[in-house]
């Protein structure tokens, strides 16, 4: 299960990106926001990362018009492990080297077409075990 979730700013691409989801058929929730009219960002990514704190999603996806704010508001809490990614190189690497349970996206600096293809890589790549990872992730949650 992915929670997803944006503020104004991501409305549309959050919109692209279930449409996708859906396609590929997975499962998601949506945490908002409702409409494209301006809203807070930390709001609607702290509600996607409560899912994957308390378990009821295995990853997130949070979105704003640069991907910033949104993903500095995730990595605040505990647990978060999330990625601001704007190709699909750092999206594997992400996922393969940190195990990100997030993925932050921004929408006025994507477009449609690559933030997919990112979305996919972030979902398809498994986290690589490998035990320099594992302690290396091990001193971020320190």
């Amino acid at each position: 299960m992915i929670a997803i979730a944006s503020d104004h700013g991501g409305y549309e691409l959050r919109h692209k990106i279930m449409e996708h989801l859906t396609k590929r058929g997975l499962e998601y929730i949506d945490c908002g926001c409702d409409t494209p009219a301006s809203c807070d960002y930390p709001d609607y990514g702290k509600a996607a990362c409560a899912k994957v704190v308390s378990g009821e999603c295995d990853r997130a996806i949070v979105i704003c018009g640069t991907g910033i704010g949104i993903s500095m508001t995730a990595n605040k809490i505990r647990g978060i492990r999330c990625a601001l990614c704007g190709d699909c190189f750092s999206a594997k690497a992400t996922r393969e080297h940190n195990d990100a349970n997030v993925l932050a996206l921004g929408a006025r600096v994507l477009g449609i077409d690559l933030a997919l293809m990112i979305v996919d890589t972030f979902l398809d790549t498994p986290f690589s075990n490998d035990q320099r990872h594992i302690r290396r992730i091990s001193k971020i949650e320190d």
